[in-house]
């Protein structure tokens, strides 16, 4: 999975001149590991990054940072440069947590959700473990910036921010004169049906839409059914573009909805949408694209 989180909130405090950093829970168990992470090492002494998470590779990579890695895992390489780094397991899949260890990493990166057995195998070592759980975009410029502050990259984490929001900003300019809001549907996961990121939402908005279900939770087909979606967007997470439109097609409880009478049922690289950082500027260019007729992605029914 691409995303750097789904659910929780914050509980990072600055402490002087470390970092105090933990897991951010919501729906996830409400266990906060709480660690300090110098922003300065000492002589002789570099940042070992060993990052379990996409977003945040994709986040120091884009910072000036990735001398910083000294593993990723295999998804790392669909949104960022990350060349021949040794390749580990996630914060679900993980065969040994030895492979992260002989690293010597002083950090580990991760995510949330996580499987809890992989967590507690990794705070078994000494090594301090990070969990980056962002839901709003508000929450993934703090992200940037913390990563900016522990690897001393804090201006380039500032204009990675500003990046964003420029690119954002440009794609609202284009949909102002919108009267009505496209109704849009965005999918994380089939089965159960998972509804996209809230921060995805948040994207839906600024290219000129609405989000009709809640973002990042468990959706029923009637639901989506009443909430009558114009666009339906698939953007299964771990799965690139292979998400199937022709099961959209397929769901008796959706014959009667636009998106499928329309045949307005898109795929969009599930890492655009569902890798809280840079690769957000694409993914939101890639939804403003398909919600307005005159910049429509080729459809896939």
């Amino acid at each position: 999975m691409h995303s750097s989180g789904k659910h929780g909130t914050q509980c990072n405090t600055l402490v002087g001149r470390s970092q105090s950093v933990g897991v951010r829970t919501d729906r996830w168990p409400t266990v906060c590991y709480s660690f300090l992470v110098n922003t300065r090492t000492n002589r002789g002494t570099s940042l070992r990054i060993a990052s379990l998470a996409p977003s945040a590779t994709s986040i120091l990579c884009t910072i000036g940072a990735k001398r910083t890695l000294v593993g990723v895992t295999k998804w790392c390489a669909d949104v960022a440069p990350v060349g021949n780094l040794p390749k580990l397991g996630d914060c679900w899949h993980m065969e040994s947590v030895d492979e992260i260890a002989r690293l010597k990493p002083t950090l580990v990166i991760g995510s949330v959700p996580y499987k809890q057995e992989t967590v507690a195998k990794l705070l078994e070592h000494p090594f301090p473990f990070l969990a980056m759980n962002p839901r709003s975009l508000a929450d993934i410029e703090a992200d940037i910036r913390l990563l900016g502050g522990i690897t001393q990259k804090a201006t380039a984490a500032e204009q990675l921010v500003k990046k964003m929001r420029h690119a954002f900003a440009e794609i609202e300019k284009k949909v102002r004169r919108c009267k009505q809001p496209v109704r849009v549907y965005c999918e994380a996961w089939p089965n159960p049906r998972i509804s996209s990121p809230p921060w995805v939402a948040e994207l839906v908005s600024i290219c000129g839409g609405e989000m009709v279900v809640p973002g990042g939770q468990k959706v029923t087909e009637a639901q989506v059914a009443a909430a009558q979606p114009d666009v339906i967007v698939l953007a299964w997470a771990a799965t690139g573009a292979k998400a199937d439109p022709k099961q959209a097609y397929n769901v008796t409880a959706w014959k009667d909805v636009q998106a499928i009478h329309n045949q307005r049922v898109h795929v969009i690289t599930d890492e655009l949408l569902n890798t809280p950082g840079p690769p957000l500027i694409e993914g939101a260019r890639a939804l403003h694209q398909l919600l307005h007729p005159e910049n429509k992605m080729r459809e896939r029914p």
